[in-house]
């Protein structure tokens, strides 16, 4: 199934080129009180919400995509983390290209550790990326996301898919410099998410997917996930063994070669197999 968020925050179920509206469903999400409870709400209950789209989706208007405002799939993730040289084709572009990394010693994921990004960075495709430091280098950067659906800490990477809700493309923006890579990769709108999320039972393997992205109609990355250095299940593991994840975080599991800049009127489209395609303008802030 093919969730997406739109316009004004409406529920969707993608079938072929058309979006049904199936807010309705958000019917069963429990009342909440303050202090709230840490994780996304829709990801929490996302079998309650599935189970009623089921019964409502043949008569849900509907509308076609290139119609809506695709928004992040996620509204209210607690953690966005990225997963930082996870491809050894981009640990040895890195190495020979130190507008990358900023003379910062390339060594591998197990040593650099996860990273975290500002959860007010996140996007979705139809809103676009707001450049800012222009006069800095902006790089677009592809990657596999996975959701998380199930609160865990200390996750073996054997029940890692457990905890997963499904997956997404992810456009993990950076802006090029001496800062670390938290701060770097936070500013509004340098985290995109979409175009939907696919549920897990969609896609068995997600350590064999195809992944590209062009700009302006010029391929710049072209990989799989098979070429992950920490697959799905290690990232998830590795990260648990410091923090704890909740229903609605993303892990965007790292990217591949190829990596380069964008600059403001740039128009970006990546895709992953069995999830789909993204288009992303890209406008000064």
């Amino acid at each position: 199934m093919k969730i997406c968020r739109f316009d004004d925050d409406q529920l969707g179920l993608i079938q072929g080129e058309n979006v049904f509206d199936v807010s309705q469903a958000l019917v069963v999400l429990p009342s909440l009180n303050w202090p709230y409870p840490h994780g996304d709400q829709l990801l929490s209950n996302l079998d309650s919400v599935v189970a009623v789209i089921k019964n409502i989706r043949d008569t849900a208007p509907s509308k076609p995509i290139s119609e809506v405002k695709l928004l992040s799939p996620v509204a209210n993730p607690m953690n966005i983390v990225g997963a930082p040289i996870n491809y050894q084709k981009h640990i040895d572009e890195s190495n020979l290209d130190d507008g990358i990394v900023s003379q910062r010693p390339i060594t591998n994921i197990w040593d650099w550790g996860m990273f975290l990004k500002s959860n007010s960075s996140l996007v979705g495709a139809g809103e676009g990326v707001a450049l800012r430091f222009v006069d800095n280098r902006n790089d677009h950067e592809v990657e596999l996301a996975a959701i998380i659906g199930k609160e865990g800490t200390n996750i073996s990477a054997d029940s890692a898919l457990d905890h997963v809700a499904g997956y997404a493309i992810g456009l993990d923006m950076t802006t090029r410099g001496k800062e670390l890579q938290s701060f770097r990769k936070s500013s509004d709108s340098y985290s995109v998410l979409g175009p939907w999320m696919v549920t897990k039972d969609e896609i068995k393997n997600p350590n064999d997917l195809d992944l590209t992205i062009s700009v302006n109609g010029k391929e710049r990355q072209n990989s799989n996930t098979s070429q992950l250095v920490y697959n799905v299940q290690k990232c998830i593991e590795y990260t648990t063994t410091r923090y704890t994840l909740y229903p609605g975080d993303i892990i965007m599991t790292g990217t591949p070669d190829g990596v380069g800049p964008v600059e403001p009127g740039d128009t970006m489209v990546a895709e992953i197999e069995k999830i789909g395609r993204m288009e992303v303008k890209v406008r000064a802030a």
